[in-house]
């Protein structure tokens, strides 16, 4: 079992708060078999409160779980509870963690962030849901404060937790 970090990285401009609409939220996923090797070509939404049930040893189930096509091995992954953070004004151009993932026999190599974002405006203002930052860039206006918002150079990767 090995744990991994999602870290994101933006430029906010007159935004206060990034994150998910936890735990509805579903984060797709390019993932790589630790196996084999083998890197999927399609991207995979894992989502913390849908569970699959593959055996009697895990009656709860996991987030995802998939059989690699190339050495049979069937992997999971699982969001861990309570983990999902925000990503705030003061994290703005830095990398930070914002979700981690219990993989077992996978590991997450690419993220696509699509819709389903909140962004709160700062100053008090407007809170924009379902914010879609699939072009890794997002612009709006705050007609609470009479002021344009956004979100620019959404970069994203993974790191390895040490338990």
């Amino acid at each position: 079992m090995v744990k991994v970090g999602l870290q994101i990285n933006a430029t906010l401009e007159n935004i206060c708060e990034l994150k998910t609409c936890h735990p509805e939220y579903a984060f797709f996923l390019k993932l790589k078999c630790t196996n084999c090797g083998e890197t999927s070509d399609k991207w995979h939404d894992v989502i913390e409160n849908e569970h699959v049930q593959k055996t009697s040893r895990t009656p709860d189930g996991f987030n995802f779980y998939m059989k690699c096509k190339m050495c049979s091995r069937e992997n999971s992954i699982d969001i861990l509870e309570g983990t999902n953070d925000v990503y705030t004004s003061e994290d703005s151009g830095k990398f930070k963690t914002i979700v981690l993932f219990d993989c077992r026999g996978v590991e997450p190599c690419d993220f696509s962030p699509r819709t389903g974002w909140i962004a709160k405006s700062s100053d008090n203002g407007q809170v924009f849901e379902d914010v879609d930052l699939s072009e890794d860039d997002w612009v709006e206006y705050d007609q609470k404060n009479n002021t344009s918002v956004g979100i620019y150079d959404f970069k994203s990767n993974f790191i390895k937790l040490k338990k």
